[in-house]
């Protein structure tokens, strides 16, 4: 079957184009992540929602269409998930340094991502120089959960056919909703954190948390990643089944910085290894918005885990 009625309908420009439904959108990408397109089909599809932008049913539909492919993983135990999916060009990547802090409480900690990018250093590159092997298989994530330490895991061995549409961007130069989707990416049914870097996303991104009942930290990202800016604390919002819950978010920083964490003056993932492992091991203090975001999830997890036992509650 084609996609050439969808791209009808994606593909008028950002005026005059029309979203889809999310069951059309589920049914577009099905096609496009089962190889059933062809590359010009595939192509324009890209630009075309590139141009257009997504809706929120669309995201719901793609996001099905993904989950519907991805390894399964069912932890039963609370999970954060930690989307990434941008690396770092300026700052050190710490998104290694958030799945070990949350780790260290307990939490069974899931990243995913691409292990390459470049001009950036990859969660994946850090992960190596920790040397924290990734994972492949169900079997591997739980052993790392057992040994308490955060599992990594490729997005090509979580979802194959989703690794496949992210590296069309090095064939037309131009992301693809795969990227979206990919970082609200959550197959364990867990907290996932979700980050956005421009404004308009964020506002996207609240409703689409909330039409799909997600449970979910919503913070702009450092520089696409999923953890808190360790110069300034962001505005971090939490929803639990959808609902904002404004009472377990933490507020941005305003003002003047009067001071500056004293972070590493280079960012290849060497020395972010190096400064992650000096954190660890308490011989350097973590950044306070990091660990603002740790004591917000931990927070956030406990009330998830109160709103699934309430709903199973056959009294209830």
């Amino acid at each position: 079957m084609s996609i050439a009625p969808y791209i009808k309908e994606i593909g008028r420009g950002k005026e005059g184009a029309r979203a889809l439904t999310r069951e059309q959108a589920r049914d577009l990408l099905c096609q496009v992540l089962d190889g059933r397109v062809s590359d010009l089909e595939l192509g324009a599809f890209a630009i075309a929602m590139r141009i257009k932008g997504e809706s929120v049913e669309e995201l719901a539909g793609f996001l099905q269409a993904t989950r519907d492919r991805c390894l399964p993983i069912a932890p039963g135990r609370p999970l954060v998930v930690l989307p990434s999916y941008n690396g770092a060009r300026k700052l050190p990547n710490l998104t290694a340094l958030l799945a070990l802090m949350l780790a260290r409480e307990g939490v069974a900690v899931l990243v995913h991502g691409m292990p390459d990018d470049p001009g950036r250093v990859t969660t994946a590159e850090i992960f190596r120089d920790l040397g924290l092997a990734p994972a492949e298989t169900p079997g591997d994530l739980e052993r790392r959960w057992a040994r308490g330490e955060p599992a990594y895991i490729r997005t090509e061995h979580l979802c194959p056919p989703l690794a496949r549409l992210l590296d069309v961007r090095w064939v037309i130069g131009l992301r693809n909703p795969g990227h979206t989707v990919a970082k609200l990416l959550d197959p364990g049914e867990g907290l996932r954190v979700v980050n956005y870097t421009h404004p308009e996303y964020g506002t996207l991104l609240t409703q689409f948390l909330q039409a799909t009942a997600a449970h979910a930290m919503l913070l702009r990202g450092t520089e696409g990643e999923p953890f808190a800016d360790p110069r300034r604390t962001p505005r971090m919002d939490v929803f639990l089944a959808g609902r904002p819950r404004p009472e377990l978010g933490i507020p941005a920083r305003e003002g003047v910085l009067t001071d500056l964490p004293r972070l590493p003056a280079q960012c290849d993932a060497a020395t972010t290894a190096r400064y992650i492992q000096a954190v660890v091991s308490g011989a350097r203090p973590a950044p306070a918005p990091l660990q603002q975001q740790v004591e917000c999830l931990l927070q956030a997890l406990s009330r998830q885990q109160d709103t699934r036992t309430f709903s199973h509650d056959p009294s209830a």
